[in-house]
């Protein structure tokens, strides 16, 4: 048999047609890699790459060799994978994008448990990507356009933003009975997202030149808090938003939603064997999104 090392190799550079971006996949060296595939092709007696001065390309032994070394080496995760799960078929470890975990998910949680008091779950925040295997994470809530590679995807809901504030902000001389009358107060604005205001107004008919632009936060939770606290206008996702709205601390202003392209989607690693527990999960987050559909 060749050394397992030497294959893991073969079958990197293969996929990626490149010594150097297989290194950085496998955290070793370009000239590790080389070694690695000369050894094999000594092993076996056969060329299995052509190597030029900008890539590597399979020859027609080589590409004959990939297909049942990539089917081995997939059987293997799957297999792997499929052992993991097993084990912890009662646990459930989930990574979730934190203005979804706090505004959302966090006061649904009970009736999950209630539902299912035998599943443990471990929680926690996650802003960006998850690596799977890296972080033990079963699953995760992605906020963007669900385009990902790795992962399946299960769309939830998008974000539906609507213009939040403080009722003591509006002054009794400046009140706010139309979407212009929001020109005398300062819009509060999160940094990556600059655009959803300028949207929402032209989407109104409305000039966003002539509105003023308050201070940026680097998310949209923050730019509700500082609107609770009176600094400004912010948009906000009215149900992420319902504890503030229900304490009388933020009010919306109009019912005209800017939806985005960017939604919530619940994902986890592709041919990943699903636990009971990631099931149960998922079918229980998706009833709950149809339950609030209307909000």
């Amino acid at each position: 048999m060749p050394p397992l090392n030497s294959l893991k190799c073969f079958e990197s550079a293969a996929r990626h047609g490149s010594f150097n971006k297989a290194a950085k996949e496998l955290s070793v060296t370009p000239s590790a890699i080389s070694h690695q595939i000369k050894g094999l092709e000594s092993f076996l007696g056969i060329e299995l790459f052509r190597r030029t001065k900008r890539k590597v390309i399979l020859t027609e032994s080589g590409e004959a060799y990939l297909k049942p070394i990539r089917s081995i080496f997939e059987q293997l995760e799957s297999a792997t994978s499929q052992l993991k799960s097993n084990q912890k078929s009662g646990s459930l470890r989930l990574a979730v994008a934190p203005a979804f975990l706090t505004r959302w998910l966090m006061p649904r949680m009970e009736g999950f448990q209630e539902r299912y008091p035998d599943i443990q779950i471990e929680l926690s925040s996650s802003m960006g990507l998850v690596d799977f295997a890296a972080n033990d994470i079963d699953m995760a809530v992605y906020f963007g356009n669900g385009e990902w590679e790795g992962v399946e995807t299960h769309y939830l809901r998008p974000v539906r933003l609507a213009p939040v504030c403080n009722p003591r902000l509006i002054k009794a001389d400046h009140l706010i009975n139309t979407p212009a009358d929001m020109h005398s107060y300062p819009l509060l604005h999160v940094t990556k997202r600059k655009d959803e205001w300028q949207d929402w107004l032209q989407q109104n008919d409305l000039d966003p030149m002539l509105f003023r632009r308050g201070l940026m936060f680097s998310s949209g939770s923050l730019t509700a808090g500082a609107a609770a606290q009176g600094l400004g206008i912010a948009l906000s996702d009215p149900e992420f938003v319902a504890p503030e709205i229900e304490s009388g601390s933020l009010k919306v202003l109009f019912d005209q939603r800017l939806i985005t392209n960017r939604s919530f989607y619940l994902v986890y690693e592709k041919r990943r064997s699903v636990t009971s527990a990631m099931m149960a999960f998922k079918e229980w987050l998706i009833e709950e999104m149809v339950g609030n559909k209307g909000n």
